[in-house]
């Protein structure tokens, strides 16, 4: 590897990738990308990570950042600190593309209108439309919504091809008054539909697949090198002019003339703030020297908001030999929350909760605030240290609104579990929680295959039997009969089974000049300190409608364009 280059990317995932191929377009730039995490080349691509089911890979710790814990839960006034939980942070080339869902939408043009009016100059939908068209391969649609030559694919699996879970769940929505949307991308308006994923020919097509595909690695001006942790940046006077990592454990020094954060939107701030760039007060209090005093760093961290309704799939309606893929319908609605925008809610419809026994028998309505009010999450040091991952916050309640509208639509979707659509197909429907003891029976092991087989035997065999089992050993201590009539109890379960979606945002938002906790310019530049950009998921000024994979790789599209026409 070379010494010095003209651009430094920290962070190989879905905007590192974009950012990689595009600046390393332009044959007189030098471009070095940094990941911490392996390499998936082509040919060697791990077959957990192509899968187009992604809950063999969800908790593999060969991909995760394994030591990051963060709190999701804004507790009630004087009930203590919320607890700390395991987060699953891809650490791997393609970061979050490489792990995630797959899912491919956008969010609404309500959205980036709003990111302009919060000081993004330049981020409105009219701005933004043709770097997401600019990502995409679709493979169902076309017209001017819609791009037909970019590097990742887009599908859907239609209703005729659903399995028989799926199609009850559409039939209850259309019962419900909802029309079917077979585009989710095209026109933002209510209704249900197949949702669109990032992958072709029941493989998953992640950022790196799609961008650092062999014909952009044979570059000669690209250089691909993971297993490297940045541990700092590097300064001359106020300028960055570098990083040292730590590859293949060893220390190592790169100079750049530009170094780009994209290590999204927990590991940026950090690596901003162990560089002394963040609020003053809170770097003095762990011992980094200040080198510039930006009050928004790690600050106002945002998520969708998200609870889990879960049943007892009946056998004969669970997950057909069509495909593998879990998710395969959607439902975008306005909630009845006064001034809440158009499809300010979400709910995926999943078939199958995990890889093993039990979760091809539970299927879930995975509902979440697709419009989030609550901004108050937080990410922080604990530690000049770099080796220790940062405090994090996502306070993910602290607007009431949002925690009324989880009420609401637990209600709203367990009532479907009444018509004769859902009853056709499931059973003894209940509130589920994302909880240490779900997590640790979901790593792909062989215990938990002989344990979850063990259980499910049981769950098919009685019906009174499969309660017990599900009241004693996965609910955790509420009852969907509670939850739906007892308003504390509601509100108790909702405040405690919160998680986010891994949509993590704004934790370096984009703003204007004047706006004292704006930390970079439109052109992703980071205010008051020459040579340091961050593109990523933080600088979303607020999280948009969408699962963010598909918004950050328009970000990074985006910046790049701007870079390569001399911002």
């Amino acid at each position: 590897m070379d010494s010095k280059y003209d651009y430094i990317i920290v962070g190989g995932g879905s905007a590192g990738s974009v950012m990689a191929n595009r600046l390393s377009a332009r044959s007189s730039n030098n471009v070095l990308l940094l990941e911490a995490g392996p390499d998936t080349p082509h040919g060697k691509i791990p077959p957990e990570i192509l899968d187009t089911f992604p809950g063999t890979v969800y908790f593999d710790p060969r991909y995760l950042w394994n030591e990051l814990k963060v709190s999701t839960e804004s507790r009630a006034k004087g009930a203590g600190p919320a607890p700390l939980r395991k987060y699953e942070q891809a650490r791997v080339l393609g970061g979050g593309s490489s792990i995630n869902g797959q899912l491919a939408n956008r969010g609404s043009p309500a959205d980036y209108d709003e990111w302009e009016n919060r000081g993004a100059a330049g981020w409105n939908w009219d701005a933004v439309l043709p770097y997401f068209r600019k990502i995409e391969h679709d493979l169902d649609f076309d017209g001017p919504l819609h791009g037909t030559g970019g590097r990742i694919p887009v599908r859907r699996i239609f209703p005729e091809l659903w399995n028989e879970h799926a199609k009850a769940v559409g039939a209850a929505f259309h019962r419900c008054g909802y029309k079917y949307l077979p585009d989710q991308n095209g026109e933002f308006v209510e209704g249900y539909f197949p949702l669109p994923v990032s992958n072709a020919y029941e493989r998953r097509v992640s950022a790196a697949i799609g961008y650092l595909d062999p014909t952009t690695r044979q570059r000669s001006n690209l250089t691909v090198a993971t297993g490297a942790t940045v541990s700092n940046l590097l300064f001359e006077d106020a300028r960055c002019a570098g990083v040292r990592a730590l590859v293949d454990g060893k220390a190592v020094e790169f100079r750049g003339n530009e170094v780009i954060l994209c290590a999204g939107a927990l590991h940026s701030p950090a690596i901003l703030l162990r560089a002394g760039i963040g609020p003053a007060t809170q770097l003095r209090d762990v011992g980094v020297e200040v080198r510039c005093d930006l009050p928004g760093v790690g600050q106002r961290l945002m998520d969708h908001p998200s609870i889990s309704l879960s049943s007892y799939i009946k056998p004969h309606a669970r997950v057909n030999e069509y495909t593998r893929r879990h998710c395969l319908v959607g439902l975008r609605y306005t909630s009845s929350l006064p001034g809440a925008p158009l499809g300010d809610m979400l709910v995926a419809a999943a078939t199958k909760s995990a890889w093993h026994a039990v979760g091809k028998q539970i299927g879930s309505f995975i509902i979440y605030v697709n419009h989030t009010f609550s901004e108050t999450g937080e990410v922080r040091l604990r530690s000049a240290d770099w080796q220790v991952e940062p405090q994090v916050n996502f306070n993910l309640l602290s607007d009431e609104r949002d925690l009324k509208r989880m009420v609401e639509a637990f209600r709203k979707m367990g009532a479907l579990h009444n018509l004769p659509e859902m009853q056709a197909v499931s059973s003894d429907p209940f509130p589920s929680t994302y909880s240490d003891k779900v997590r640790k029976i979901g790593v792909v092991n062989r215990k938990n295959e002989r344990i979850t087989s063990v259980v499910a035997k049981l769950m098919d065999a009685s019906g009174g039997l499969r309660r017990q089992l599900i009241r004693r050993v996965i609910t955790e201590g509420f009852t969907f009969e509670e939850v739906m009539t007892d308003d504390a109890k509601a509100e108790a379960f909702v405040r405690k089974a919160t998680i986010g979606v891994w949509h993590a945002s704004c934790t370096c938002r984009m703003g204007a000049e004047n706006d004292p906790m704006s930390v970079v310019d439109a052109h992703g530049r980071v205010k008051h300190v020459g040579g340091l950009r961050v593109v990523d998921a933080s600088i979303f000024p607020m999280v948009p409608s969408a699962n963010t994979n598909f918004p950050v790789m328009m970000v990074a599209e985006k910046i790049a364009d701007d870079i390569l026409r001399g911002h």
